[in-house]
């Protein structure tokens, strides 16, 4: 699918949908749980509906409530494996889920007995020798299928039959995630060295959520060392899904790029996703964005200059490691800001869906973008449509053009709500824009419900 986005005036109230960190999770510590679980204002996104398919192969029973028109209910109930919990019964297809691949492997290899891994054409591209050479130093045997490739098909023979592990923090924080919860089934529980740690506000999203299920957790202040105590037996709980922030970030920078007004309602104010400093980010270059916590709102106003003038050095720097889903809203928006931007501390960006600081470097710069990649940073020298005293700038240069979402729904997102500050008559043409349902199931349609204007072709 190809989708067509213009210049526009977004106007009302928005939803987003519920987190998929925080689906998943729960939807992993509900299948390890003895009871029934409930789960309300799940994220029915493809990555969660993968695990949600996925998690019945080691025990656990799911039932999403469908509809008659076969949609995903509001409450999904999990009926927990507890210590009935086993191998996989069959091979796990993680589908476009590196949240599900990285999770669900190292809890794979406590069991005894062999469990493949595999996914679509992006996952088989997304990096597995560091969850290999951690099951291995656990004392599991685990080896990718493919001579050379860092990809699924993944095996893992098990079972865990150490308890420390050291690895680099700064490849991602998902398996790391993944080995906590494996800790839970050791008799021993699990400790971990990390060297560099990054992307830590997912290890403390991890943490609390052990912990509301009763699984001791420890983490050093620096991240560097983390221990789960074993052998413990999770009951099953009840939660409501927060808000996803990386699916607030869409509608946020779209707003603020534009002559917009629009509240975003239902707002995470628990701290526990990293990417709400999306929202201080954007207020540093003059952003118009009240958060009222009370009330879960989030108010923005657009039409604003945005400029770097007031920043140290007048330029924005944005250290990415804690919330790197962000970048490719934050690289949209920073075309937008008067001054040099610079997206750092973003190595880890590479290895998502797609190498994102390659691909944003390619697709922005065919809509008239000034950047310049570097092997962990973007530099960004950004225009606002205004000058300062309200008159357009003759260096604003932006236009419209085709682009490639590369099967990754963050930059088909991030792209497609670009166009809404550009000049009249200039349009932007999202190829395989169909792939943002992997976090956001119907975004073009709530979009279009605050004025996005998006066409479908």
């Amino acid at each position: 699918m190809k989708v067509i986005a213009k210049k526009t005036r977004l106007f009302g109230t928005v939803t987003v949908p519920g987190s998929k960190s925080h689906t998943i999770r729960a939807l992993l510590l509900a299948t390890l749980a003895d009871g029934v679980s409930h789960i309300k204002n799940p994220l029915p996104s493809a990555d969660c509906l993968s695990t949600a398919a996925a998690v019945p192969l080691i025990g656990s029973g799911v039932d999403l409530n469908l509809s008659t028109e076969g949609e995903p209910g509001t409450e999904w109930i999990v009926d927990g494996a507890g210590k009935n919990i086993h191998l996989p019964d069959d091979v796990i297809n993680v589908g476009n889920s590196g949240s599900l691949l990285y999770f669900l492997s190292p809890i794979s290899g406590v069991f005894t007995g062999t469990s493949v891994f595999t996914g679509d054409a992006s996952i088989r591209k997304r990096p597995v020798n560091h969850v290999v050479d951690v099951l291995n130093q656990l004392g599991a045997e685990c080896f990718v299928t493919r001579p050379g490739k860092n990809g699924c098909p993944l095996v893992i023979r098990g079972p865990i039959t150490k308890n420390y592990v050291k690895t680099e923090g700064s490849v991602s924080s998902q398996y790391i995630s993944g080995l906590m919860m494996a800790g839970i089934l050791l008799k021993d529980g699990i400790k971990i060295e990390l060297t560099n740690p990054k992307e830590t506000p997912y290890l403390v999203m991890t943490q609390k959520w052990l912990e509301k299920v009763g699984v001791e957790v420890s983490i050093s202040e620096d991240f560097k060392h983390i221990e789960v105590k074993g052998a413990k037996s999770l009951k099953a709980f009840e939660t409501v899904i927060p808000s996803d922030w990386e699916a607030v970030a869409f509608p946020l920078v779209g707003a603020i790029i534009s002559d917009s007004e629009i509240t975003i309602d239902h707002i995470d104010g628990s701290g526990t996703q990293g990417d709400d400093a999306i929202v201080e980010v954007l207020k540093s270059v003059g952003a118009d964005i009240e958060w009222n916590k009370t009330d879960e709102l989030l108010k923005v106003r657009g039409g604003k200059r945005l400029s770097t003038e007031n920043l140290p050095n007048g330029e924005l720097h944005v250290a990415l490691s804690p919330f790197p889903d962000a970048v490719c809203a934050l690289a949209v928006a920073a075309c937008f800001i008067e001054g040099t931007t610079v997206l750092e501390d973003a190595a880890v960006c590479r290895r998502k869906e797609t190498d994102r600081l390659k691909v944003l470097n390619e697709e922005l710069t065919k809509l008239g973008a000034e950047l310049e990649e570097g092997e962990d940073f973007l530099r960004i020298h950004g225009h606002s449509p205004i000058l300062a005293d309200g008159s357009k700038n003759p260096e604003f240069r932006l236009h419209g053009g085709n682009v490639e979402s590369y099967f990754d729904h963050r930059m088909a997102m991030s792209l497609s709500c670009m166009a809404f500050g550009l000049p009249e008559g200039e349009k932007i043409v999202v190829n395989n824009s169909e792939c943002c349902s992997v976090s956001f199931p119907h975004f073009y349609e709530v979009m279009n419900g605050i004025n996005a204007g998006f066409e479908a072709e």
